[in-house]
């Protein structure tokens, strides 16, 4: 099949399913590439944990933090909220840095997240993005503002209004009155934008080594695995990766390494168009399309 025609099928079976998206895999041998619009910017949710661990670590080569250091860290109540983590912690806690790293990205705890941002906040990270040379991540808040959008304001049974909101309030531009959802004032970036942030954590040129092999480990330990990782992850295969959720987004970005010696970085930034909170066939769907360009690319 030609890739003009594996591309437009992809499209076509997004839209049909009510998403839309900004994918991107790429060959890290060859450099070679197929997408669907790859740079079109989104909100990224939790998927900012990635850039905040590369900064945090890259401070603690510099010397500037220590890993051991202990932190202290607030009981549930007083946390970031979210469904694991510190948030369900009853009691004080004092946690090293380097373990908060592992709770923030590969557990995707909000408030481990809150508490690396307090030591870098979120214009030092964009810095640090900058200086290493990747331009496309812009991270301006904390992951408790995330906690505070319109689903916070309903219960369970109506969380369709809050979708219904994230759905019909959105401009042309990409604007949205939920400042979350906006990619001016929200954590944004592209598929384009995180896979090269992965080439650099796979190929480190820019990023230090040791750097790019603890994010490496870190994702490699992410304990969220029901939106890509059933198409990427086999005996054959290791999958990486971060997700990414608020509202109607759903993101995941990744690297497959295949036994063969083959690794792919995927990026997959999602909008759903439907009003409801759970969506498995929106998560089936992302999987079957990111899989569908990495079978074509890798083909060819």
């Amino acid at each position: 099949m030609n890739v003009a025609k594996v591309v437009r099928e992809a499209r076509e079976a997004l839209r049909d399913g009510g998403l839309r998206g900004s994918f991107l895999v790429r060959d890290l041998h060859t450099g070679d590439e197929l997408g669907i619009d790859p740079d079109r910017e989104f909100p990224v949710a939790s998927l900012v944990k990635v850039p905040l661990a590369v900064a945090t670590l890259e401070r603690v080569v510099r010397g500037d933090l220590d890993p051991a250091t202990p932190i202290e860290v607030a009981p549930g109540r007083m946390a970031t909220p979210g469904p694991t983590g510190l948030a369900k912690f009853r009691h004080p806690a004092r946690i090293a840095l380097d373990d908060l790293l592992y709770l923030s990205t590969s557990v995707s705890d909000g408030s481990a997240a809150d508490a690396l941002f307090a030591l870098t906040s979120p214009a030092e990270v964009t810095a640090e993005l900058r200086r290493l040379g990747f331009d496309g991540i812009a991270v301006r808040h904390l992951l408790r503002d995330l906690t505070e959008t319109p689903a916070e304001r309903f219960g369970r049974t109506e969380a369709h209004l809050a979708h219904s909101l994230a759905i019909g309030a959105a401009t042309a531009g990409h604007g949205h009155p939920v400042a979350q959802l906006d990619v001016t004032r929200a954590n944004s970036g592209s598929a384009r934008a995180f896979v090269d942030l992965l080439h650099g954590l796979w190929t480190p040129s820019t990023i230090h080594p040791s750097v790019a092999a603890r994010v490496r480990e870190l994702m490699g330990d992410n304990v969220l695995r029901h939106r890509l990782a059933p198409d990427f992850s086999s005996d054959a295969s290791r999958w990486s990766s971060k997700t990414g959720t608020l509202l109607n987004l759903r993101h995941e970005v990744g690297v497959v390494e295949h036994a063969d010696g083959r690794v792919f970085a995927v990026a997959a930034l999602t909008e759903s168009q439907v009003p409801a909170a759970v969506q498995p066939g929106a998560e089936a769907l992302m999987a079957q399309v990111a899989r569908t360009l990495r079978d074509q690319l890798r083909a060819g």
